[in-house]
């Protein structure tokens, strides 16, 4: 079976949340499988360990859960961008819109060293404004943003075509 069809048969789809209209797709399942929790950080990574990467990006909260482990198996450091208020050194911020709201993500301000080679992770890529925000958050701390990687790909929310031109994009399921 390819990682695709294994994790999509453990996504679990969670109707009217967060708000009403959206079908939110749950990647908790797959957490809870240590196997195919070992595959997906190994198929992200592998895609990756191709490029120079310094950083592995991990965006809040779930971009830490894969993040962490991809930038081991990467030998690169771990960055986490959060919601605002959550560092607690001196960072720079960056607010977005989102398919349901907006928002803001921050990180530290010396996180990432000029010149340093970035992958962003997440777990979904809706419309890529999250992605992005932490795109440019990168550019500002004088990173170098080689892609993108996502568990999950909301491939009608157009989010490749926002991030298509900023790195490429590494998705392992889309829908």
């Amino acid at each position: 079976m390819l990682i695709a069809e294994e994790v999509s048969a453990k996504i679990r789809d969670i109707h009217d949340f967060p708000k009403p209209g959206i079908i939110f797709k749950d990647i908790t399942p797959v957490l809870g499988d240590p196997v195919l929790s070992d595959k997906v950080v190994t198929e992200l990574s592998s895609h990756w360990s191709k490029d120079e990467v310094d950083a592995v990006v991990g965006i809040e909260s779930r971009g830490f859960l894969f993040g962490r482990e991809m930038a081991g198996m990467l030998q690169a450091g771990f960055v986490p961008v959060r919601k605002p208020g959550k560092l607690p050194s001196v960072t720079i911020s960056e607010s977005y819109d989102l398919e349901y709201g907006s928002a803001t993500l921050e990180i530290h301000a010396d996180a990432i060293r000029p010149g340093q080679r970035v992958v962003i992770h997440d777990d979904l890529l809706a419309t890529g404004g999250t992605a992005e925000a932490a795109a440019k958050l990168v550019t500002r701390c004088g990173g170098v943003v080689v892609g993108f990687s996502f568990i999950v790909e909301l491939g009608f929310l157009n989010g490749q075509e926002r991030l298509g031109s900023l790195g490429e994009i590494k998705s392992i399921l889309t829908y």
